[in-house]
């Protein structure tokens, strides 16, 4: 009896040992192996025209910022030099610190252009109406088309008085021309207070679908100039817009880059040709994002 019990703890104390030891070897193949990462897809709406090109990954509704450049010092005479010709407006917001920390002509008045499509899907969205992938192809896309419909169902220029209240813009305008959404007036500061408010309000369709911005709106125009060509490698999400020629060029780029919302707001000469007026804005948002002093940072993709 003695023999065997002795047999039986050592072959107890060997299984224990053999135990730990595969445990432990499980345990480190666990720790080696890579996660996989989902990735989510946003889906413009699905229609007869030509797929969307390819947005940036879609990630949280909110951008986060993993490293944070230092503040920079723009004037409106910087402003100005990049320009030539025309006029620019710019206002960057820190949404880590809450402040201002760029602000050059916030309040001086801009067709908007397609930059109202913001508060169009907003009142489509809060309205508990229209088909969502609809309104994001309207955003990603820049479909006018789409902004044409959303515009006569939800009011025409009431859409814009009312964000004008519950936002408290101070230099918005609706269109003279109750039909011509796009002569809407914005200012720089207001952009930023309607990306401050989707921000807050974390409104995952409408920040997905300005993340998926494609390369090319509906009309063919080329939509990333601006805080696309300028914020290579970080992420970023837009609205932009563009109109000619009544009597002026406008191009506008707004959005949010890590942490913080950039609008820059911009009015050409006709004389300026579109290709000419999209570097400079590029060249202006560069500046802003620190890229550079003033250097032409040109038009190259993401």
């Amino acid at each position: 009896m003695r023999k065997v019990s002795g047999i039986f703890l050592v072959g107890l104390c060997l299984g224990a040992i053999g135990a730990v030891v595969v445990t432990a070897s499980h345990g480190d193949a666990a720790a080696t192996q890579p996660i996989a990462v989902a990735e989510t897809a946003t889906t413009p709406s699905a229609t007869s025209a030509p797929a969307p090109e390819p947005g940036p990954p879609a990630t949280s509704a909110t951008p986060t910022s993993s490293a944070k450049a230092e503040p920079v010092e723009v004037d409106a005479g910087k402003l100005d030099k990049i320009m030539r010709d025309g006029t620019a407006s710019a206002v960057v917001f820190d949404r880590d610190s809450g402040k201002t920390t760029v602000s050059v002509r916030a309040d001086r008045a801009y067709t908007s252009a397609s930059i109202v499509k913001l508060l169009i899907a907003l009142s489509v969205f809060e309205q508990g109406g229209g088909p969502v992938a609809d309104v994001q192809r309207m955003l990603s896309r820049s479909d006018d088309d789409l902004a044409s419909r959303s515009w006569s169902a939800y009011g025409g220029p009431a859409i814009v008085t009312r964000w004008v209240k519950k936002l408290g813009l101070t230099g918005t305008r609706p269109p003279e021309d109750a039909g011509r959404w796009g002569d809407t007036r914005i200012t720089a500061a207001d952009v930023v207070k309607i990306y401050r408010y989707l921000l807050e309000r974390r409104s995952t369709p409408i920040m997905n679908a300005l993340r998926g911005a494609t390369e090319r709106g509906s009309d063919g125009f080329r939509q990333y100039f601006g805080i696309p060509d300028a914020a290579k490698g970080q992420e970023w999400l837009v609205k932009q817009g563009w109109s000619c020629c009544r009597p002026t060029r406008m191009l506008h780029t707004s959005g949010v880059v890590g942490n913080t919302i950039v609008v820059v707001l911009s009015e050409h000469p006709a004389k300026v040709d579109y290709a000419t007026g999209s570097r400079r804005v590029t060249e202006l948002v560069g500046t802003l994002l620190g890229e550079g002093e003033g250097e032409d940072v040109g038009e190259g993709g993401r």
